[in-house]
């Protein structure tokens, strides 16, 4: 009979698997985790703080947006609703247009790289590299849209930044027309390649149920069959450009792959239609007075609920910013699943969770 040997394995903060400030410690039963113990207060930035404290309101939007590389333009658009509304700001319908546009970029190159990062922990490290490759196309987008790669600081209180000329159009439609060739592609290889489907079917899943009873949000909670997505009633303008809210089945880390895929062809759509009806108007209007009461505000970023609370008290600073981003959110589920799945899989759930630490430590 073989003997059972227990173990305490740490993982992280640096580990191949997981570059960010989060701690975990798994109790192991040879392969099996009995239990996991967890830190993420590594890092501590203070932004909150500072954002009450050393920046005026007019200058947060562009802070908020150095919260997280991946979903600057998630954080810099929640704020920026947040106090349109309390200023009581109506912005054109080619503003929203355009606000929508770059918000779908930036869910598709930041699901492109959880993708790439699961191939990677997969062992698959040709697909990473092929899918960041890519990533390019995206990333060449929003780098002639916005002028930046990262920290685009594109949106404003009382409109964007920059217009869209005929030229950045024709050149997001054609590298979107190449892009959704290499999605299909990339699909067809999570669903027939076994390193990528049959291995991670039924691994790390989550039911509907303990989605909903853990407050999972995002593709994770799509992936369960949950079905809730912030865009579906928002007061964006979703459904004019063929918004489709995709869900799962099974909650395990194959139909959270299947869901990321779906989205970003879904993304793509959304985008072109968005190019080819682009309204009229201006880019830009301007604000009247200072914000004045507390603005509650909900953005679906690529990993989620995105949540901004703001109070205001017709100051040239705040006097209260409260964030709350989605994988702060999933931190407990994720958690949760660890327990009773073979060690051997941890890479692979983490990659399918898709964490972002920089964004909860803020």
């Amino acid at each position: 009979m073989k003997k059972l040997k227990n173990l305490n394995i740490p993982l992280g903060s640096q580990h191949v698997a997981l570059l960010e400030p989060l701690r975990l410690e798994f109790n192991v039963e040879n392969e099996k985790i009995n239990d996991v113990n967890f830190d993420f207060g590594y890092v501590h930035r203070g932004i909150e703080k500072a954002c009450t404290e050393k920046f005026g309101y007019k200058q947060v939007g562009y802070v908020v947006a150095r919260v997280c590389g991946l979903c600057a333009i998630t954080h810099s658009t929640a704020y920026t609703l947040a106090i349109e509304s309390l200023l009581n700001l109506e912005v054109t319908k080619k503003i929203k247009y355009l606000r929508m546009l770059v918000l779908e970029l930036d869910r598709i190159h930041s699901h492109m790289l959880c993708l790439s990062h699961t191939a990677e922990n997969a062992g698959y490290e040709a697909l990473f590299m092929q899918t960041m490759r890519d990533r390019e196309l995206v990333m060449n987008i929003q780098d002639r849209l916005t002028g930046n790669r990262v920290q685009f600081d594109y949106i404003s209180i009382g409109g964007v930044n920059r217009d869209l000329t005929g030229e950045v159009a024709s050149f997001a439609k054609e590298n979107l027309d190449k892009l959704r060739v290499k999605i299909l592609e990339l699909k067809e290889l999570f669903l027939t390649n076994p390193t990528l489907s049959l291995r991670y079917k039924g691994i790390g899943a989550i039911t509907k149920e303990q989605s909903k009873i853990l407050s999972v949000t995002g593709p994770l909670a799509r992936a369960s069959g949950d079905r809730i997505d912030i865009r579906e009633n928002s007061n964006f303008l979703y459904k004019e450009v063929g918004f489709k809210l995709i869900t799962g089945k099974n909650g395990d880390i194959f139909d959270r792959n299947i869901v990321r895929l779906e989205e970003i062809l879904n993304s793509i759509e959304i985008c072109e239609n968005i190019l080819d009806n682009l309204p009229e108007g201006e880019i830009f209007v301007k604000p009247k007075g200072r914000p004045n009461g507390e603005a509650f505000i909900s953005l679906e970023a690529p990993r989620g609920e995105l949540f901004y609370y703001v109070k205001a008290e017709k100051k040239e600073k705040l006097s209260r910013l409260k964030i709350k981003t989605p994988t702060y959110s999933n931190i407990p589920a994720m958690i949760d699943i660890f327990k009773g799945q073979n060690y051997a899989n941890v890479p692979a759930i983490l990659a399918s969770f898709d964490p972002c630490l920089s964004c909860t430590a803020k």
